[in-house]
């Protein structure tokens, strides 16, 4: 079964509500108000059955001042019915309603002659030839033209026909998308609770699912579905739906936001974006304040200009009929994706000005000297050219395939077969489930590689650099794929946490090798009692840090045993020290020690961290106050 939202369009009194009934005998003025004043003040709803199509109707307000209720409606609508009234003709909401559908990047509609009984055939022609002028240039420049009377009945059948044919011809909205549905209606329900309505935009919602209403981030459940008058199992993408919700209450949601599927998408209040401007609007400067209308919800933002289309320079205002990248800063979180459409209105006198497409939902922060190159692919590119540029420019923090699937509303199956193509041809590179671009991997070996060399000669007694000091210059990059760049950087070695060249041995300069042997003469003299390592410093008049870089490099040359990380005992009296305790274990399994320390003619100073030490390395191990020799 198809599912097509169609909306009406124009002028307050020029018959929609009317007509509606007329094509489905659903009267779609539900509020008491409506009724007494024959004009409709909020969304209506009705439908039209046929044997394999729904087209779901939603009959928005023509009053000037209920533009943005008709705003809210027209999120979600495939084709539009643009109502023109025989005896009045072409008036300002006919207009503005036509300029909002251009701009929402609606394709599809009809145009209908309403109150045709009203008017003779001359003035029928006049008017016919007065939609056709006004039409020209818009979407619905080929549109059939058809004269109505909903009073008399006169050609509702043809239009029903038209309808059906023209929705046949609509693409569906996706349905291997995410979950989302812009609330235009919230009520309670006694004895049920929270109901919801609104138009599934796209994926799809079943009994029982988990939901999370953004931006508030409320969790619930769906208890109930109902679609065109009957309950549901699951209502999908195209589909206008009432969800009764479990776990919220109605004061809780309001219209504008979203119900969505939980931990998908991104809350945000700042969004790149394409801006169009009618060709009548007034001037829009930099950082002028505008009204914002995203599907349903509503909210102010402030326009910062970029610069205007296929032009990288600084421009302080748009003029009417000129195109720019900008960036809107909302005054109100919402939720986007690329690809979703916005109307913009003056902020005072509220009027329609403009409108254009979300490029970029989570904006990176932007420098001149980065111009707007990101910003034309996710204008112009193709798919596949979009979802490499936000890799790309997700830089070295990378970017999950999740987050892609919440960034443009396109079937996950389509992502995920891009993502795997850009990976087989070595475009990209997906490392413990974070997605980067090749150029950034290569980048980033490279640099931790020249990162290493330099610290080699800056420090050539230095072992290497240890793993955290070299982190500290990627702050962006994760610990862990860090760890595993390490790993495939070829030239690099790591041992332990220290990192070094494969072809990097540790040489001292002609100073290090007179402090060298000044160190060796000290611990010699000093025997089994040797300086720690601050002292040996001051009694030498080294610099610590070069003398504790010295000593390493002499414990791993095997020259020193390193005892801690203050102690340094010289080989030659680390193995008199070992054969003492061999000779001890011959007569003795255990020591104490104090015999310890009476045996090698040292201090309980000394001979307690010589004593672990020797407990590290399984030469001997504690059992109460004395030591096993093993």
């Amino acid at each position: 079964m198809r599912h097509i939202i169609l909306g009406t369009a124009g002028h307050i009194d020029h018959g929609k509500s009317t007509l509606v009934k007329a094509l489905t005998g659903i009267d779609p003025d539900r509020l008491k108000e409506e009724k007494e004043r024959g004009i409709t003040i909020d969304l209506g709803f009705a439908d039209l059955k046929f044997d394999d199509l729904v087209v779901g109707i939603v009959d928005v307000p023509g009053h000037e001042r209920l533009v943005k209720n008709m705003l809210a409606g027209a999120a979600g609508i495939d084709m539009v019915l643009l109502t023109i009234a025989a005896d009045e003709s072409v008036m300002p909401q006919s207009r503005e309603h036509l300029a909002i559908c251009n701009l929402l990047g609606i394709k599809d509609g009809i145009v209908v002659l309403t109150k045709s009984d009203l008017v003779d055939e001359e003035w029928l022609e006049l008017a016919l030839d007065d939609a056709k002028d006004f039409v020209k240039g818009s979407f619905l420049e080929n549109a059939e033209i058809i004269p109505v009377s909903s009073k008399t009945g006169e050609n509702i059948d043809v239009l029903r026909e038209k309808i059906k044919s023209t929705a046949n011809k609509v693409k569906e909205k996706t349905v291997g998308g995410l979950f989302r549905l812009p609330v235009d209606r919230v009520f309670s329900l006694k004895g049920f609770g929270t109901v919801v309505t609104g138009t599934v935009v796209a994926g799809a919602v079943s009994l029982d699912s988990s939901i999370e209403i953004l931006p508030s981030g409320l969790k619930g459940k769906v208890r109930g579905l109902h679609s065109h008058g009957m309950a549901q199992e699951s209502a999908r993408a195209g589909q206008r739906t009432a969800i009764n919700i479990q776990g919220i209450e109605k004061d809780e949601i309001r219209r504008g936001d979203i119900v969505a599927e939980p931990g998908r998408f991104l809350v945000t209040d700042k969004i790149d974006v394409s801006l169009s401007l009618l060709q009548d609007s007034p001037p829009v400067k930099n950082r002028s304040t505008i009204h914002f209308h995203g599907g349903t919800s509503e909210t102010t933002a402030r326009v910062i200009i970029y610069g205007l289309d296929m032009e990288e320079k600084n421009r302080q205002e748009i003029k009417g009929g000129e195109r720019a990248y900008c960036q809107l800063r909302l005054s109100r979180k919402i939720v986007a994706m690329s690809g979703d459409r916005f109307i913009i209105r003056r902020f005072s006198p509220v009027e329609t000005i403009g409108g254009g497409l979300v490029l970029d939902p989570s904006p990176k922060r932007r420098r001149k000297k980065d111009g707007l190159s990101d910003l034309v692919i996710y204008n112009r590119g193709s798919l596949k050219e979009m979802i490499y540029e936000k890799i790309n420019a997700a830089g070295i923090e990378g970017i999950t395939a999740k987050s892609i699937e919440g960034w443009k509303n396109e079937e996950l199956k389509v992502i995920h077969g891009i993502i795997e193509s850009l990976s087989v041809k070595g475009k990209i590179a997906d490392i413990q489930g974070m997605l980067f671009s090749s150029s950034i991997i290569d980048f980033l070996k490279s640099d931790i590689t020249l990162r290493v060399k330099e610290f080699h000669k800056n420090f050539p007694v230095r072992v290497g650099i240890t793993r955290e000091e070299l982190k500290t210059h990627f702050k962006g990059l994760d610990r862990k794929i860090f760890i595993n760049l390490l790993s495939e950087i070829d030239e690099l070695v790591t041992e332990k946490e220290i990192v070094r060249l494969k072809s990097f041995k540790a040489a001292l300069t002609d100073i290090d090798k007179v402090i060298r042997q000044k160190l060796i003469s000290a611990l010699d003299k000093a025997g089994c009692q040797p300086p720690l390592k601050n002292e040996l410093a001051k009694n030498l008049s080294i610099n610590e840090k070069e003398m504790e870089d010295i000593l390493k490099l002499l414990a791993k040359e095997d020259a020193l045993i390193r005892i801690n990380d203050s102690l340094y005992l010289l080989k030659e009296h680390y193995n008199i020290i070992i054969d003492k305790i061999k000779a001890f274990s011959k007569t003795n399994s255990e020591i104490t020690v104090a015999e310890f320390r009476d045996m090698i003619g040292t201090s309980r100073k000394y001979a307690l961290p010589f004593l672990e030490y020797m407990d590290s390395k399984r030469i001997t191990i504690r059992v109460g106050d004395k030591r096993k020799i093993l």
